[in-house]
């Protein structure tokens, strides 16, 4: 059985729409302070979403090494490579242009 950094390697799927919208954003500006990360995704929903649940989310991301957290006057979120690569197969996925290789059942 594959650990959950294992499997971020190949694929988000078993991630939540909002984890994934998450990631999305945070991929759109390198590092980032939770703040205009919740102000992005209250500006994609239609329902609101609680700054305490983004991060949540982040420490979740930060625990499947999706996401790492640094912390200086501010706490900045970044992308770890495993996420990028994630963000990647799940766009040529999407764009349907994925192979099979790499893939875990």
């Amino acid at each position: 059985m594959s650990s959950p950094t294992e499997k971020a390697a190949h694929s988000l799927a078993d991630l939540s729409a909002t984890q994934r919208d998450l990631l999305w954003a945070l991929s759109q500006t390198d590092t980032s302070e939770s703040r205009p990360l919740h102000d992005t995704l209250t500006d994609y929903y239609t329902d609101s979403i609680s700054h305490s649940r983004i991060c949540n989310i982040l420490k979740e991301l930060i625990e499947r090494d999706l996401v790492t957290e640094q912390t200086h006057d501010t706490t900045e979120y970044q992308l770890t490579e495993s996420a990028r690569r994630a963000l990647s197969a799940r766009q040529a996925w999407q764009a349907g242009t994925h192979s099979a290789e790499g893939r875990t059942e």
